[in-house]
């Protein structure tokens, strides 16, 4: 069998379990827009329930809901990201615990191919959900100065770090035991960026949390969303968004690797 032969079949395999996950966005499309929906709310609750004071904080110019609601944002993408793996992991596990992996397991597929499927669904998902976040954000007044170019870049970034917490929530969905433990997992993720810039600047912060605030990955990774998409000043945030996104990235994969190996 000749090098090229063999080498399609991974890809195939890939293919095949891509177009399944594919599949079951379509078939539970309501599902895209639940995971959507949380961040739209906070966003709605923020900008209009306590944009006008947290925008009169922000200093550097007029303040105000209008001044907030650019501020907030990148985080509430964030937060769409995050949300968005939370289904990664259950789907997951759903596969782990109903026993589709072991069907797998006899069939002659490659084995990566399971687990990209999941991945490169889950970023598809994401891109949805990025879509109608940003088209909700435009509406109730978020006006970014980004050109076409800092549009891809953050659009870039933001498939960056999705791509990094799928892999880790890859692995969080393999290690749970069951559906419900599989949901909770990556819940502490949603949370990561009100405990960083994404909702007030962290120089307001008390200086233990602010301590926190700045060296977790979150923090990093919007400041350079808010840089494109704004023309704020990015400083080292994007050198850092890189190798927190690497980090995660390999990290997840090896650990959801090595799970995988051992249960299938």
């Amino acid at each position: 069998m000749s090098t090229v032969a063999m080498a399609s079949y991974p890809l195939r395999d890939t293919w095949t379990m891509i177009w399944r996950q594919l599949k079951h966005m379509q078939r539970y499309l309501n599902l895209t827009i639940q995971l959507a929906l949380i961040p739209i709310l906070f966003l709605l609750l923020f900008v209009y329930v306590f944009g006008g004071t947290l925008g009169d904080g922000l200093g550097g110019g007029s303040g105000g809901r209008d001044a907030y609601v650019n501020y907030v944002v990148p985080g509430i993408l964030m937060m769409m990201v995050t949300a968005g793996n939370t289904g990664t992991a259950v789907s997951v596990s759903m596969d782990m615990t109903e026993g589709i992996v072991a069907r797998f397991k006899t069939m002659a597929i490659a084995r990566v191919s399971v687990l990209t499927g999941h991945v490169v669904g889950s970023l598809i998902q994401a891109v949805l959900g990025l879509v109608l976040v940003i088209g909700v954000a435009l509406l109730v007044g978020f006006r970014p100065n980004a050109t076409a170019v800092e549009w891809l870049a953050a659009f870039g970034v933001l498939v960056m770090i999705s791509f990094a917490l799928t892999w880790l929530c890859v692995a969080l969905g393999m290690v749970a035991k069951s559906l419900e433990t599989a949901s909770n997992y990556p819940q502490p993720l949603i949370f990561l960026p009100f405990l960083g810039s994404g909702f007030v600047p962290t120089d307001s912060m008390p200086s233990w949390l602010r301590v926190f605030a700045e060296h977790q990955p979150f923090t990093p990774f919007m400041e350079t969303i808010r840089g494109l998409l704004l023309g704020t000043g990015i400083g080292s945030s994007a050198i850092l968004s890189v190798a927190w996104s690497a980090a995660i990235a390999l990290g997840g994969y090896l650990w959801a690797k090595k799970l995988f190996n051992r249960q299938a």
